[in-house]
């Protein structure tokens, strides 16, 4: 087996073999017992200027073939979302475009290709209002709709700027639900993921801002399919599950503890199975054939990488779920919008590399060590 050496966070090198490969099957139908979204990521031009400011340049080949695998393994995609580097350099004209973009290459795969965008107020002039903030949203959901795919009522951070107390997001929701085409999925993002959204639905107490949140849900049940909730507590995603009306689904944005709650019962809509994608869609027919203990079996060795690459801070996982895509070939250079691919150091990257192929997810080991010695070459250690 291949070896190389790897620093570690004591400051020493140490030498590190990896195991056996793990043969995953390359294309698998949808799961029947969950619906399950890959949150995708975008690929950087790496002969682009994407430094901090920058218009966002998207390697738009390499981005849309990620698309296409995700799909050809059965997973929905959901894009244009804060695994997509929105709110992160990813700017309004980019996201657009990807967009519209993954509606097409849908709409050409075949077979069903589940599709969910976001939609925000992130167009580039900050409201000042709300009803600023409606129209921001009303010109992304318009997007997301002409293109065919399912809405993400993304949080907003104006919003959460402006509004004075949980009746400014009931106006600002209520304007948005009585007016969708069909039914959407609405977003609750956790401080940990974006600082911006601290007290989002009006209150920062979390028992308070959930009885908001319901409000908003139950006085517009028809036009919500789901919610997808992100807030790394799955003893409140439980009892927000049960507390939601009949035939509106719970999508866990979990990263920490996906493998008991969609057990349990939640779908799925992660940024961690844009990394895990395989070992996922073999999880959940492993759920659908009634095989729970294959299911932990799979899931278990993913759930330390996932908490590593979604540690604190955690609004810096893309920067994992990229370099994780590069290491197994599905993009040439790890590279990322606004220059995040700085955002993590050699030593947790060197983790997530040892992790992700505990979990069997290098799916070349030689590919995958070949780059982290370039890696590690470019920070002066060389074997």
């Amino acid at each position: 087996m291949t070896a190389l050496l790897l620093p570690t966070a004591d400051g020493q090198l140490t030498s590190y073999r990896l195991r056996a490969p793990v043969s995953w099957p390359s294309a698998r139908p949808p799961a029947t017992s969950r619906i399950a979204y890959a949150a995708a990521h975008v690929v950087a031009d790496p002969l682009a200027d994407n430094t901090p400011g920058k218009p966002a340049a998207v390697d738009w080949d390499a981005t849309l073939a990620y698309r296409r695998h995700l799909w050809s393994l059965g997973l929905g995609v959901a894009d244009a979302m804060d695994t997509a580097q929105r709110g992160m350099g990813l700017d309004w004209a980019a996201t657009r475009e990807l967009i519209v973009r993954s509606a097409d290459a849908a709409r050409d795969f075949a077979g069903p290709a589940l599709l969910g965008c976001g939609a925000g107020t992130d167009q580039g002039t900050a409201p000042s209002t709300l009803d600023d903030v409606i129209a921001a949203y009303e010109e992304q959901v318009a997007t997301v709709e002409d293109a065919g795919a399912t809405v993400i009522l993304m949080c907003s951070r104006q919003l959460a700027r402006l509004a004075r107390g949980p009746e400014d997001y009931a106006r600002v929701y209520g304007r948005l639900l009585d007016q969708v085409r069909r039914p959407v999925i609405l977003h609750w993002l956790g401080d940990m993921f974006d600082p911006a959204l601290a007290g989002y639905w009006g209150s920062t107490d979390l028992p308070v801002a959930t009885k908001n949140f319901l409000d908003i849900v139950a006085a517009h049940a028809s036009t919500v399919d789901g919610v997808k909730v992100s807030l790394l507590d799955a003893s409140h995603e439980v009892a927000l599950r049960a507390a939601l009306p009949t035939r509106v689904r719970l999508y866990t944005g979990d990263d920490f503890n996906y493998p008991s709650l969609i057990g349990s019962g939640s779908d799925a809509l992660l940024g961690i199975f844009d990394a895990i994608a395989p070992a996922a869609a073999a999880a959940l027919h492993a759920l659908d054939a009634g095989d729970r203990n294959r299911y932990d079996e799979i899931l278990a060795p993913t759930v330390p990488l996932s908490r590593h690459v979604f540690g604190a801070p955690t609004y810096h996982y893309k920067t994992g779920i990229v370099f994780l895509a590069w290491l197994n070939g599905h993009q040439d250079a790890f590279t990322m919008v606004d220059g995040r691919q700085s955002a993590r150091s050699l030593v947790h990257l060197a983790e997530t590399f040892r992790l992700a192929d505990a979990a069997g997810l290098l799916r070349d080991g030689e590919l995958a060590a070949r780059r982290m010695r370039a890696l590690l070459a470019v920070h002066g250690i060389e074997d």
